[in-house]
């Protein structure tokens, strides 16, 4: 796949339908993150928020979804049991409707993530200078 820049230029790679899946996700993860940076990063969509939040890409046959948080995957797990699923990915069939309710479950713990996050690295920079 050639190297892109922005997230236009990368869902212009694809086909209709997968595109359109693609975007159905876009729109999810904006909407649940309406703050997060879009960027590209290991080649695909991804959005910054504190830290990297989640990733999104289009493959031949399904879409995925990267959550950056095996720890959110395990929590929707069972919103996820007709996916397939890894440590790091959940994948969504081009032939079943993209599932928007846990995309945003799962956007918004990721954000949760990462605010948590941020607020324990801000205490231990506090600790260390006292």
């Amino acid at each position: 796949m050639k190297a892109v820049t922005t997230v236009d230029e990368y869902l212009s790679l694809f086909s209709k339908e997968q595109r359109d899946a693609l975007e159905k996700i876009r729109k999810i993860i904006k909407a649940a993150a309406p703050k997060a940076e879009e960027v590209i990063s290991y080649g695909m969509p991804g959005y910054k928020q504190n830290g990297m939040l989640v990733y999104f890409g289009g493959f031949k046959d399904h879409c995925s979804f990267f959550p950056a948080s095996y720890a959110v995957i395990k929590q929707f797990a069972d919103d996820l049991k007709n996916y397939k699923t890894s440590k790091g990915t959940v994948q969504f069939p081009l032939n079943k409707a993209i599932p928007s309710t846990v995309i945003k479950k799962m956007v918004l713990a990721r954000v949760k993530e990462n605010e948590l996050r941020k607020k324990e690295k801000a205490q231990k920079k506090i600790l260390k200078t006292v």
